[in-house]
């Protein structure tokens, strides 16, 4: 099983909820989070612009009517511009309400590979290490196919928000 099998195996897992909704900008036209969500109803999808900040708000409203989402970044680089949303409203929102809202979000983060072709340096950054250092919630760096297929079904189950780290240069690998 290559890894880009086992993230579309449990994409295809995380489905079978019905109230697993997948957001993010390429996932329902264009590559479909690189071929990951070819097989995911369209009636489970939801296309966004090309606006992180306004993902993760979408996403947390979302999580917070009852629905598990599963918010996809194409581009670590660019969840910078989400970092408000995601350090202080996602990471925060449980203690905030003291306990009364819970936002069991799944984010999936990739980091840009540098082959074929280079797309270039605002493409293959890689943030994990500040995320791990001021998120409370996990956030895992799948390396392989098992790490994969553990990671997504412990998020599949998680009452909070996860950050589940890929990585593009191994899609084609294992």
């Amino acid at each position: 099983m290559t890894y880009k099998d086992a993230i579309k195996e449990s994409m295809e897992n995380l489905a079978q909820d019905k109230n697993t909704v997948f957001l993010g900008y390429n996932i329902s036209f264009g590559s479909q989070a690189y071929g990951t969500l070819n097989d995911i109803a369209k009636e489970q999808k939801i296309e966004t612009p090309v606006a992180e900040n306004l993902m993760i708000g979408l996403t947390m409203g979302m999580a917070l009517e009852g629905y598990r989402p599963v918010l996809f970044f194409e581009r670590h680089d660019f969840m910078l511009n989400a970092m408000d949303g995601i350090i202080n409203h996602l990471d925060k929102i449980e203690s905030m309400s003291k306990g009364q809202f819970k936002c069991p979000v799944i984010i999936r983060a990739v980091i840009g590979s540098k082959e074929p072709l280079h797309p270039g340096p605002q493409h293959t950054q890689d943030f994990t290490k500040i995320f791990k250092e001021t998120l409370s919630f996990p956030v895992y760096e799948l390396e392989n196919p098992e790490d994969i297929i553990k990671y997504y079904k412990i998020a599949q189950s998680s009452p909070g928000p996860i950050m589940l780290i890929e990585k593009r240069e191994l899609y084609d690998r294992f």
